[in-house]
């Protein structure tokens, strides 16, 4: 009955409000969270189960203490710029429920880095979380290293890995940055960063599932010159291809990334390929369209070894992760 955006807000602020309480917070619990293990090595962390919630759900960090009662095996936060953002004009999320989809052109809004990191700083214990890091709107891409930077030293101490992501297609300009010549001096640069820590935590490279092959062998071949440890396979897509809801409708809504169940196949298609270009072992995690557990072992049949859930979260519930668990 709410638009999506206020009701994501509504949400979760009444949830975390409810679990407040100990009896709601035992309840919830008991129905949600599932004592199913499924341990998986992902480049040196132990994951206790392989399914995650993707960023862009707490942009903020603002709600770990509840997702961690959920039973994902990791969280990924952000996208967080250096600096506060609104993000595009709204309205800037639809959904297509026929199509069990959503298409959002949020444009990276957050509170900035600063205020994730104190909240990062009182992350609950056991649970695993990525930080995914992006460059403000205003920043000139010729500029964009120093905004991946200063998004990287503040959050390293704080999280158990780092994405990068330059694929989002809601900031003009972003998915320029998956050429190479960008990617080979970013990735450099924030090696040489890491290398200041005693313990060195994963880099990885999420990349967008409307990319050509010859654009894909290009990040593979970058991926094996900067020695790039992983990769997130995809964001959102730029199609319309394949959708129930009318052209009416999607001309109404304009411009934005669409995710949920009409990407799963652009996605999968896109880890076999990677798969393909990158031999056996390179870590791939995938993400896009995921609702069941078939859609988990097609990925994995696809070349994934990790995998991160949004749409299908918000149109299946908090009981999500238990049927998936259960159904793997």
């Amino acid at each position: 009955m709410l638009p999506p955006e206020k009701a994501h807000y509504v949400a979760m602020d009444l949830l975390s409000l409810a679990l407040k309480m100990p009896l709601i917070k035992n309840i919830f619990k008991r129905r949600y969270a599932s004592n199913t293990r499924l341990p998986v090595t992902f480049l040196g962390i132990n994951f206790p189960n392989p399914i995650g919630l993707a960023a862009g759900f707490d942009k903020d960090a603002r709600w770990l203490h509840l997702l961690t009662n959920l039973g994902f095996g990791f969280v990924e936060v952000g996208t967080v710029t250096p600096l506060p953002q609104d993000g595009n004009p709204k309205p800037r999320l639809f959904r297509l429920k026929k199509d069990l989809a959503l298409i959002n052109r949020m444009g990276f809004n957050n509170q900035g880095i600063d205020a994730m990191v104190e909240r990062l700083k009182k992350r609950p214990t056991g649970l695993i979380v990525g930080g995914n890091i992006g460059k403000n709107k205003v920043t000139p891409n010729e500029n964009a290293i120093d905004d991946y930077r200063i998004c990287f030293e503040k959050i390293y101490p704080w999280v158990d890995y780092i994405v990068v992501n330059v694929s989002s297609p809601n900031t003009p300009g972003l998915r320029e940055l998956q050429e190479k010549a960008f990617l080979t001096a970013l990735f450099q640069e924030l090696q040489r960063l890491r290398n200041q820590y005693e313990n060195s935590k994963p880099i990885l490279l999420k990349i967008a599932p409307d990319l050509t092959p010859e654009a894909l062998c290009e990040i593979a071949d970058t991926v094996r010159e900067c020695n790039i440890e992983g990769i997130i396979a995809t964001n959102t897509t730029i199609s319309r291809e394949n959708l129930v809801c009318g052209q009416d409708t999607l001309e109404k809504i304009g411009a934005g990334g669409l995710s949920g169940a009409p990407v799963r196949q652009k996605s999968n298609e896109i880890i076999k390929q990677l798969r393909e270009l990158l031999g056996a072992d390179y870590p791939i995690m995938g993400v896009g369209g995921i609702f069941t557990a078939k859609d988990i072992q097609d990925k994995k049949a696809a070349g994934a070894t990790l995998y991160q859930v949004y749409t299908g979260f918000v149109y299946q519930g908090p009981g999500m992760v238990k049927t998936l668990l259960s159904g793997l």
